[in-house]
C-alpha cells in the first residue's frame, strides 16, 4: 500500500472505534487528533478535508471517506489478507454489509430519539421501525453468538461492540447479558486494550488543554 493512511481523531468518539479497527489490522497509519473542545474540528484546515467538520474521517492518497461505515468496509476490504471482511463471493457478505447499514440507518436514530426523549415517529415513517424491535433484533442476531456472523470475528464486531458500549455507558441501551458479554469479548482484545489506554490519556490532555484556554 503505497499511500498512507491518516485518520482525523478525537479521543471518545466514534473514532475509537475505527482506531481500534486499524489496529485490528495491523495497519500503519497516521493519527492527526483533533480537539473537539477547542473547536479544532471546525478550523478551515480540517473543513478543506471534511467540509461536516466530523470525526471519524480517513484520508488515503487523494481519498477522503468519511461516515464511520463507509469507514469501516473500506479498511476491511483494503487489507483482505487481515480475514476482517467476507470477500464479495463470500455467502456472509450480505449480512455482513446488512448490520453495517443497520447501525447506521437503525440503531443511531433510535438511539438519538431514545435519548432526546422525543416520541417515535409512526413506524409507516420510521426508519428504525421501533426502538425495541432494533434492541430485540440485535439481542437476538448475538444470541446466536459469539459474533454478529456467528464464530468469526469480522470488522462489523468492532463497530457493534463500540456502539453498544457506547449506547449502554448512557444508560440508553438496555443491560442485556448478550450485549455484556459481547462488548467485554471484543474489548479484552489487544487492540481494544491498547486504544482504550491510550485514548484516556489523549483525553486527559485535550481536558487539560480546555481548562488552560478557559473552555468548559
Amino acid at each position: 500500500m503505497a499511500d498512507q493512511l491518516e485518520l482525523f481523531y478525537s479521543p471518545r468518539t466514534r473514532a475509537t472505534g475505527v482506531r481500534v479497527l486499524l489496529e485490528e489490522l495491523d495497519a500503519p497509519y497516521k493519527l492527526n487528533v483533533l480537539n473537539l473542545k477547542l473547536g479544532e474540528n471546525r478550523k478551515p484546515e480540517f473543513l478543506a478535508v471534511n467540509p461536516s467538520g466530523k470525526v471519524p474521517t480517513l484520508r488515503h492518497g487523494n481519498a477522503v471517506i468519511t461516515e464511520q461505515v463507509a469507514i469501516y468496509i473500506y479498511l476491511a476490504d483494503l487489507f483482505p489478507e487481515k480475514g476482517l471482511a467476507p470477500a464479495l463471493d463470500d455467502p456472509l457478505r450480505g449480512p455482513y454489509l446488512r448490520w453495517f447499514v443497520h447501525m447506521a440507518s437503525c440503531f443511531e436514530p433510535a438511539l438519538v430519539d431514545k435519548a432526546m426523549q422525543r416520541e417515535e415517529p409512526p413506524q409507516s415513517m420510521s426508519p428504525y421501525g421501533s426502538f425495541d424491535t432494533v434492541i430485540e433484533n440485535m439481542r437476538a442476531q448475538l444470541a446466536e453468538g459469539p459474533y454478529v456472523l456467528g464464530e468469526k470475528m469480522t470488522a462489523v464486531d468492532v463497530l457493534w461492540s463500540a456502539g453498544l458500549r457506547w449506547g449502554m455507558l448512557f444508560g440508553i441501551v438496555p443491560d442485556l447479558e448478550e450485549f455484556k458479554d459481547y462488548i467485554e469479548r471484543n474489548f479484552d482484545r489487544p487492540a481494544a486494550q491498547k486504544v482504550m489506554r491510550e485514548d484516556q490519556q489523549l483525553a486527559q490532555e485535550q481536558d487539560d488543554a480546555a481548562e488552560r484556554a478557559g473552555v468548559v
